[in-house]
């Protein structure tokens, strides 16, 4: 009686995961490459000074920086720094010639004062907004004028507006609207991109926690496992998370805006 030999099966190869890895590494690139440059765009956005009025030689320069913008307080605060340049100015700018005045808008509460010959420092003023609604969070958008008027011995004198915003939970744009010796901007405020991004990034995970539970609930109920208190027990924390995580959007909006209502 003869045997046949029958070889070994050959062995299976590891699947290969390459064809994983790559989609997300090349995704990986992609979101970077995308963040990095809505960073930088907002960077440069942020540090862009925007400048009104006269450019005279003889001038006062007004440098107004938002510090913060107030939503639910409907104003925003600038800092205030002046500068006479010229012969207006003495101490390479730091004191002014005469008694200095500065005008301000309507928003504006309150106009400026500067004894002459001494020493100037910097100011918060508040400024109003107009239109718009804190319960459009995060769509919510502002609109409000600055303007500056310098007199320096019962005259006016000429003034340059310099603008830049530093709050970075909002992105403000300015154009001129100065006429001759007067410095004027009419501001739109808007919720920043990175804010932007991120409350609708918010409202997706909560969309997505609500239907990790639906699909759960359907598991359980369509494969008769009947009771199962880990199940509720998770359910019931992912009740609570989405408050907790709700409230950790940036700029503490109010119960009842956009953010609730869609997620």
């Amino acid at each position: 009686m003869t045997s046949t030999w029958d070889p070994p099966p050959p062995r299976r190869s590891g699947t290969s995961v390459l064809p994983v890895l790559i989609p997300i590494a090349v995704l990986i690139v992609a979101a970077v490459a995308v963040g990095s440059w809505l960073q930088f765009s907002e960077r440069q956005a942020a540090d862009t000074v925007r400048t009104a009025g006269s450019g005279a030689a003889d001038r006062v320069d007004v440098e107004a920086t938002v510090q913060r913008v107030d939503a639910a307080g409907r104003e925003l605060v600038l800092r205030v720094r002046v500068v006479p340049r010229g012969a207006l100015g003495e101490e390479d700018g730091t004191a002014p010639v005469a008694d200095l005045g500065l005008q301000t808008s309507a928003a504006t509460v309150g106009d400026l004062a500067f004894k002459a010959h001494e020493r100037l420092t910097t100011r918060d003023v508040r400024v109003a907004l107009s239109g718009g609604s804190i319960g459009d969070y995060p769509f919510d958008t502002y609109e409000t004028d600055i303007e500056f008027r310098a007199v320096m011995n019962g005259g006016r004198v000429p003034v340059r507006l310099l603008f830049s915003n530093n709050d970075t939970l909002f992105s403000v744009t300015a154009e001129p609207v100065s006429p001759r010796q007067e410095a004027a901007l009419a501001l739109s405020v808007a919720r920043s991109g990175s804010l932007l991004v991120f409350a609708v990034f918010m409202m997706l995970v909560m969309w997505a926690l609500a239907a990790s539970v639906i699909i759960g609930t359907w598991y359980l109920t369509t494969q008769g496992e009947g009771l199962v208190w880990p199940a509720l027990a998770w359910m019931a924390a992912t009740l609570f998370a989405l408050s907790a995580f709700r409230n950790t959007a940036p700029g503490t909006p109010p119960i009842g805006c956009v953010l609730d209502w869609f997620a």
